[in-house]
């Protein structure tokens, strides 16, 4: 049984998520929810979050509890990349990328 929670165009970048989740991944779900507290990062917040519906959706759909799940696949892509202007000196414009990305958890019984 997998219960899963995808988020779409979160305003960061995949880069930085990708540093959060590489510490998550695999863990119990009580184990992964107690790292994602304590991370100074504001990526670990948006995580926690995810995680937080994906257990939400394994109790929903199958009963299960969650120190009975851990965190077997979770992923950040890249998404849509704004392109914006920023002013400069004597009338010019630097190009500014304002990235955003998807994130998705799976989570399963530690069968």
């Amino acid at each position: 049984m997998e219960a899963k929670a995808r988020q779409t165009d979160i305003k960061m970048t995949a880069r930085k998520l990708r540093r959060v989740i590489n510490e998550v991944r695999g863990k119990a779900v009580v184990e992964a929810q107690a790292l994602l507290r304590f991370m100074p990062y504001f990526a670990a917040r948006v995580v926690e979050q995810n995680l937080k519906v994906a257990v939400a959706n394994a109790q929903e759909q199958y009963g299960v509890a969650p120190e009975a799940l851990k965190v077997s696949e979770i992923f950040a892509d890249e998404s849509k990349t704004y392109r914006r202007g920023k002013p400069r000196a004597q009338g010019r414009i630097y190009k500014r990328l304002k990235r955003t990305s998807h994130l998705t958890v799976k989570v399963s019984d530690n069968k």
